[in-house]
């Protein structure tokens, strides 16, 4: 690992840390809304990236491309509907991680044919920021909307689905951690349809640039 190595970590750090704390947030507070305090009297309702990271997961966040905030636990019981009630919690993550990506874009679409080499520290740091928001954004909400369990598209899914099929479909839920596990393994093609495609399209849509571009460029600012 080079110092290169280092310098690429420190601008990605901030927005991945913040990027999953808001979206951990986004379930708590959407739940505390909806009637359920649990995750408010566990320390859950912040902004506090430590109350909801993962030591591990972010750990292979960074190391692997993959990775995991805590859980933030929610009692459906207490909602007076508590299938539609799970349904908007869990969507409530990637919705958020999907506005923080939408606004990131638009900014970019403007302010980047604007900007002329050389740029002082502060705003290569603060356009790289915005190009990762962006990107990381997209990756995290499509990624989360998967309908594979603990993904909270399982959750959204279950929502939606008639009681009968919710049930049989629930069934599976067991072998969510599995089967993700051997996609990420022996999926490379399959992630490349669900996942980055998907980001690659919306990011050139939002931001006028497409993936690699902006990907080149953040780097190239940041180095």
């Amino acid at each position: 690992m080079d110092s290169n190595y280092f310098k690429l970590l420190l601008i990605q750090a901030p927005v991945i840390l913040f990027a999953l704390t808001v979206h951990e947030f986004c379930h708590a507070w959407t739940a505390h809304m909806l009637g359920d305090d649990t995750a408010k009297r566990q320390g859950r309702l912040t902004l506090n990236p430590l109350a909801h990271l993962d030591v591990l997961g972010t750990i292979l966040m960074f190391i692997a491309g993959f990775g995991w905030a805590k859980p933030v636990p929610v009692n459906p019981i207490n909602f007076k509907n508590p299938r539609k009630g799970m349904l908007l919690v869990a969507l409530a993550g990637p919705l958020s991680n999907l506005m923080m990506a939408i606004v990131a874009g638009v900014v970019i679409r403007f302010i980047i044919p604007g900007l002329n080499p050389p740029l002082s520290g502060t705003i290569s740091v603060s356009v790289s920021m915005l190009i990762l928001t962006l990107q990381f954004g997209l990756a995290l909400a499509i990624f989360n909307m998967i309908p594979i369990a603990p993904l909270d598209g399982s959750r959204v899914l279950y929502g939606l689905l008639p009681e009968k099929q919710a049930y049989s479909y629930s069934r599976f839920e067991p072998y969510g951690v599995l089967i993700l596990f051997a996609l990420f393994i022996f999926g490379d093609r399959i992630f490349s349809y669900i996942l980055w495609y998907p980001v690659s399209i919306l990011t050139e849509t939002l931001s006028g640039y497409n993936y690699f571009q902006l990907s080149h460029f953040w780097r190239s600012l940041a180095l």
